[in-house]
């Protein structure tokens, strides 16, 4: 497939001076490249190198060039068009980073979104939220319209020990929940604690989300990366001898789609058991199970050494900005210590979001709701998946069985020239590169998939964009 980032009359050769941070190189070029539109030194309409030019001039791998323009071009930094070459966008400005804006379409976007990591929030259930709101705000303790605290309301507490000893295995009581504004609010929390507790290092999967690393790294530990293998997460003792934490994913790894195996489910809880390690275990999907039962979360194994991190965000929608950790008892008032201290922003939460949220669970319309959604994403999953296999026989899909995103397999070489086509289809899609951990060697080209975000309406269109770019 050609090159779209090439220049196809002919590569002009044009300096261009950027000065990279940081040990993630496309990171580091996005940001150089962003800061150098934000402060004109790049005009709008200003033509870049091509990505092979550039690539030379800066010593970096040509489809690390390729990713990063890709990547701009779909936050609206950059457009490129054969015959003119990659450019400034026009009317160019100033965004926040990249990977929030991940999660915020942008007037100036594509006109279709497969990024994985988005639920449908068009099935949010109004109806059910609001009358679920209006039992909750009948029946609240007049002390719920105070400032509340640390540890969140106990009504919600409650209800989410129930629901997930019954639901996702989890062994726990309303004292060990923390609530917290979603998944990275409880990793900052966590990093602060593991940090004052002497921690250097905390392993991490292979592949993942750079905004974690970054989380953890700004509190000083470093994030060796465990190897993945056909089986999964691999716990190489070279990387564990070092940690005195571990990051999982372990119900349904992201990006890849693997459960943790088995085996090694047993082995690196019987490792925090034998080191006093703690193991942070992210559920971010675990209720979207389609051909099996779900697998049970990790911490069932060992309340005491596994924390259990959970949001609403995949199951009803981000911007309720609702999260819980399940804490082992000796981190408790660790945690909640850290969380008074980081001030109102950090932990005062909503109180009647969290009663909305206790009342929706304890009713039942949470379960249904769930149930609701995962068949919705089990006919988006097989309509993805006939899509492929009619329109696209040679790819192969993979990390179906759960999760609201699939792993497309594509041609040795082909993943930077597929992400960079989409964005010309006006195809917002990740390649799995994108997800890499910058100490893990390149591995298999593929997309991320996510089949759940768009709506009803603009599914088809996704879909046949995702179809035609396809080698």
């Amino acid at each position: 497939m050609r090159d779209p980032w090439a220049d196809s009359a002919g590569d002009t050769g044009a300096d261009l001076y950027l000065e990279l941070r940081g040990t993630r190189l496309r990171t580091g070029l996005m940001d150089a490249l962003r800061e150098a539109v934000r402060s004109g030194r790049l005009a709008p309409g200003a033509r870049l190198p091509s990505s092979r030019t550039l690539a030379a001039d800066l010593g970096l791998a040509r489809n690390t060039v390729a990713a990063a323009y890709a990547e701009l071009a779909a936050e609206g930094w950059l457009t490129a068009r054969q015959g003119s070459g990659t450019r400034v966008a026009p009317r160019a400005e100033p965004r926040r980073a990249a990977v929030l804006a991940r999660f915020r379409p942008d007037r100036r976007g594509p006109r279709h979104s497969l990024i994985a990591g988005r639920p449908d929030v068009a099935s949010f259930p109004r109806a059910e939220w609001l009358k679920a709101s209006r039992r909750a705000l009948t029946d609240a303790p007049d002390e719920a319209f105070g400032y509340g605290g640390p540890h969140g309301r106990i009504e919600l507490r409650t209800a989410l020990a129930d629901y997930l000893a019954r639901a996702r295995g989890v062994r726990a009581d309303p004292g060990r929940i923390v609530i917290c504004s979603g998944f990275v609010h409880a990793l900052m929390l966590l990093g602060q604690v593991l940090r004052e507790r002497r921690t250097r290092a905390l392993a991490v999967e292979a592949y993942g989300l750079d905004l974690h690393l970054d989380v953890l790294t700004g509190h000083g530990l470093r994030t060796p990366a465990l190897p993945f293998d056909e089986l999964g997460t691999r716990l190489a003792p070279e990387v564990l001898s070092g940690a005195g934490a571990v990051l999982l994913t372990a119900a349904h790894q992201f990006p890849m789609g693997l459960p943790l195996h088995p085996d090694r489910r047993a082995a690196v809880v019987d490792w925090a058991r034998t080191t006093g390690g703690m193991i942070l275990e992210d559920d971010y999907d675990g209720e979207f199970r389609y051909d099996r039962q779900p697998v049970g979360a990790l911490q069932g194994l060992d309340p005491d050494r596994v924390v259990y991190l959970g949001t609403a965000s995949k199951s009803l929608a981000p911007g309720l900005r609702l999260g819980w950790m399940v804490l082992p008892q000796e981190l408790v008032d660790e945690v909640l210590r850290a969380k008074a201290l980081g001030g109102a922003v950090d932990w005062a939460l909503s109180s009647l979001d969290q009663l909305t949220l206790a009342e929706f669970i304890a009713s039942g319309a949470y379960d249904r709701h769930v149930r609701g959604m995962r068949q919705r994403y089990r006919r988006r999953r097989d309509q993805l998946v006939a899509a492929l296999a009619e329109r696209a026989p040679d790819v192969r899909v993979t990390g179906i069985a759960a999760g609201l995103h699939a792993v497309v397999e594509l041609p040795p070489g082909a993943e930077g020239s597929v992400v960079q086509a989409a964005s010309w289809q006006g195809l917002a899609v990740e390649g799995l590169s994108r997800f890499r951990h910058p100490d893990t060697p390149p591995g298999r080209d593929a997309l991320v998939v996510g089949y759940a975000g768009p709506s009803d309406s603009a599914w088809a269109g996704a879909l046949d964009a995702l179809c035609r770019v396809l080698p």
